[in-house]
């Protein structure tokens, strides 16, 4: 690979400002005016470096960044890009990590989130803190632990996704997902998972109007449900709730155990009644 370049404490403007660069590592600098500085970098590290200017990181791979920042002006900050791994850093820009593959995000604050982590694969998250709206559209194959959203639209499209110690403020959250599992939890937001197959909620607690319905294949296991109204209509689901549910309405079929149902709602003209079972102690 040959011997590493250094670049320290420089002020980097103008367009591709290191474009094509190999194998270097960039140290207190400032990515300034000027788009697409990394353009197409290969083999790079970036400490405590602060990215003020569209576009920074494209069609890259094997990145690292440490205490970075990326500023309102950095947006679509990462694209293309694969295998790249962000610790302890602020991204105040929307619209970053699209299409990238091998994404490792530690310790980062992303503070406008609109429309970032779309069609990525392979995503790791640990201690992820992300508000905007549409969040991880069309992710394949995540895991996020420690993870807190405020953001509606959440996860839509998204494949094979592992979720744990997270609280989602996030209405329409996984809706037309396949694979998601969320582990002790918290989520909140009307319209949960609706037109998504093989949910699955462990040790959550659920607050949502009409949540979790069109669910082909719902699995919740010790869940509480608190202000949650009209739920599992028109979906297969097997549920173990440790509360009361407030209201469920015409689930396809499967079993529901509660400790009590403050309204079932069974119209016999849209579901067959005899195809769920309902356990209340």
């Amino acid at each position: 690979m040959g011997e590493q370049e250094e670049i320290r404490q420089q002020t980097l403007t103008g367009e591709r400002a290191l474009f094509q660069k190999r194998n270097i590592r960039v140290t207190d600098s400032i990515f300034a005016d000027g788009e697409s500085p990394l353009k197409e970098c290969r083999d790079v590290e970036l400490y405590d470096c602060l990215f003020r200017w569209k576009y920074p990181l494209w069609y890259c791979k094997n990145i690292t960044a440490k205490n970075c920042t990326w500023f309102d002006m950095a947006r679509a900050g990462v694209w293309y890009t694969d295998n790249i791994r962000v610790e302890d850093a602020v991204i105040e820009a929307p619209k970053n990590f699209r299409r990238c593959r091998g994404i490792q995000l530690k310790n980062v604050v992303m503070s406008n989130a609109e429309e970032t982590l779309w069609n990525c694969e392979d995503v790791k998250m640990e201690q992820v803190t992300a508000a905007g709206d549409y969040f991880a559209m069309n992710c394949r194959d995540v895991e996020a632990d420690g993870f807190v959203l405020t953001g509606n639209y959440s996860f839509d499209g998204a494949v094979n996704v592992t979720i744990r110690d997270a609280r989602m403020l996030s209405k329409d959250s996984f809706w037309n997902s396949d694979g998601v599992t969320v582990y002790d939890s918290f989520i909140s937001g009307e319209y949960l998972g609706w037109n998504s197959k093989n949910l699955t909620l462990v040790n959550c607690t659920v607050e949502s109007l009409q949540g979790m319905c069109y669910i082909d294949n719902l699995v919740m296991k010790n869940c509480k449900l608190i202000n949650t109204t009209l739920a599992f209509e028109y979906s297969t689901v097997k549920a173990d709730i440790s509360s009361k549910i407030d209201s469920v309405m015409n689930p396809s079929g499967g079993m529901i155990r509660a400790k009590e149902i403050g309204e079932l709602i069974l119209q016999r003209d849209r579901v067959d009644p005899a195809k769920t079972e309902i356990i209340c102690s």
